[in-house]
């Protein structure tokens, strides 16, 4: 039987392959067929990519043509376009899916998930600001560029403010943005501390000058408390049980609608790269002299990033899923190519939903719950770029660092990177908390403004690298506490099933052999015949 069986799949499988047609992927005929259909599964992926190269050629080639500030800003509208589309779907995409993926997920589950993530954002975040500091001091970048002036790169309209904050304020408004006073301002204006001098008149004579902290509000989403809010209000919808499901199922649904809206306007997303690629590349003066005045801060800063992206947080991913995370990665092109041409977390966080959910299989409760909290709180490649500008601002300045302001650095750079914005440029702002904890000038700052355009982009492919391979962490951690919750529930329902027939046996089995005992002289031809025709 066994050698017929064997026989009959050999026989079938040929004639499988004999009565496949012409066109069958099978055949060198089916080749076409299967390049169309690459292309069209990753028709999405490959122009995107396109795009960032064209773009860079573009701007090789029109930096010639000396084009003045009205034609670059003519070149950069498509992807300014793209900008603003992108940060248009943040708002009711950060809020509808933090609602209905609190919602969805129970208590236990949300706290459990939620210590997962804040660990996991806090070590990573601690780890690269740590390699930053190391590479740092090995390459110092800071070594021979004590004679460099912002003049040379043509700054002269760039420089920080004039009164710098304080590191205890900068800190007070981090708190204050968690909890806004106003849910629509938020949405277009975050809270920032500001300074008036006071002067005050003794009685000798005197003049002091006091600096006095006042409130205002600045352009931008104030996400973090955003988050707050719709991570709390989705708590309060699950606990109200049936009365809130209406509520969660109109979450849902406008969560479903902006994740389409997305989809269409990641069509866009190759052509607004182009543009934004090309004329950031017009734009700049000298190429030359910026790269070979600041060129050991730039290679300091995109080799932490490439270490902490390319090895650090893959191996994070691999010891915890024991999979391939090369592959994890390979299906998010598309939104790795979007943050190095937006520079912006916020604007890349549509694309990378869509592309994990789709791409990587991650569950939609667990995406929609832990990107929105990554993009404002989870900022590696920030922390990176901060720490190493801080020390190259330290070598400028021919000042040496203790072990207590490397420790400095380090907390203060993985707490300062929870609020830094996610827009270009956003980083170096808190750089000036960090030089004011340890007591460095702010007046160079400029420099760093100067190559940002370079280092920010490899800083936000970075951040948004770790808020997918911590999407996917927590993911197959989720799975795997939901296998081991049925695997012993199947375990306790075999145990308990032989039980009850062992009891039921021994119960009627001797009422059955009394009043009918040829039943079983009955069934014994029965068996005997079957074993006789097998």
């Amino acid at each position: 039987m066994e050698k017929d069986s064997e026989t009959n799949g050999y026989l079938d499988s040929a004639q499988k392959g004999l009565a496949a047609g012409p066109g069958e992927p099978g055949t060198a005929a089916g080749r076409p067929r299967r390049c169309v259909g690459f292309l069209r599964r990753h028709a999405l992926v490959l122009l995107t990519v396109s795009g960032v190269l064209v773009g860079a050629g573009l701007g090789a080639a029109l930096r010639e043509f000396q084009l003045s500030r009205t034609q670059i800003t003519y070149l950069a509208f498509p992807g300014e376009m793209l900008l603003r589309m992108l940060r248009m779907i943040i708002l009711p995409l950060v809020v509808c899916s933090l609602v209905s993926g609190a919602a969805s997920l129970d208590a236990s589950s949300l706290g459990r998930l939620g210590g997962i993530a804040v660990a996991y954002f806090g070590l990573t975040t601690l780890s690269a600001s740590a390699l930053a500091v190391a590479l740092a001091f090995i390459i110092k970048p800071g070594s021979g560029a004590q004679t460099l002036q912002s003049s040379d790169l043509g700054l002269e309209e760039s420089g920080p403010p004039s009164v710098p904050r304080e590191t205890v304020d900068s800190f007070l408004d981090l708190i204050r943005n968690l909890f806004p006073s106003n849910l629509v301002v938020a949405a277009s204006h975050t809270y920032a501390t500001k300074y008036r001098v006071v002067i005050h008149n003794t009685s000798l004579g005197n003049m002091t000058q006091e600096k006095v902290p006042t409130g205002t509000e600045i352009e931008g989403m104030n996400i973090l408390g955003l988050v707050l809010f719709a991570l709390v209000l989705g708590v309060a919808l699950k606990k109200l049980g049936p009365e809130g499901e209406e509520l969660i199922r109109f979450f849902n649904s406008l969560n479903e609608a902006t994740m389409v809206l997305v989809s269409w306007i990641m069509w866009y997303v190759p052509i607004g790269i182009t543009s934004l690629v090309g004329s950031k590349i017009v734009e700049m003066k000298d190429i030359v002299v910026l790269v070979t005045s600041l060129g050991k801060y730039i290679f300091a800063s995109i080799l932490g990033h490439i270490i902490h992206g390319g090895i650090v947080l893959p191996l994070v991913y691999f010891v915890f899923t024991r999979k391939n995370p090369y592959r994890f990665l390979l299906g998010l092109l598309t939104p790795f190519a979007t943050a190095f041409a937006t520079c912006s977390s916020s604007a890349t966080l549509p694309s990378m939903m869509k592309c994990i959910e789709e791409n990587n299989g991650v569950d939609k409760r667990i995406s929609r719950f832990i990107l929105p909290i990554g993009a404002t709180v989870n900022m590696d490649g920030a922390a990176i770029f901060q720490c190493v500008a801080t020390v190259f601002i330290a070598q400028l300045n021919n000042r040496g660092l203790n072990a207590g302001q490397i420790f400095t650095i380090l907390v203060t750079a993985t707490a300062s990177s929870i609020g830094a914005a996610g827009v270009p440029a956003g980083g170096v702002l808190t750089i000036a908390i960090i030089l004011e904890a340890i007591g460095l000038p702010t007046q160079d700052l400029s420099l760093i403004l100067a190559v940002d355009w370079i280092v920010d982009r490899t800083t936000t492919v970075v951040n948004v690298e770790g808020d997918a391979l911590g999407a996917g962490i927590l993911h197959h951690l989720n799975q795997k506490a939901v296998k081991k919750g049925e695997q012993e529930l199947s375990e306790v329902k075999v145990e308990a099933v032989p039980n009850c027939k062992s009891e039921e046996e021994e119960e009627t089995s001797p009422l059955v052999t009394h009043q009918n005992p040829a039943g079983q002289a009955a069934s014994t031809p029965e068996v005997e015949s079957k074993e006789s025709v097998l």
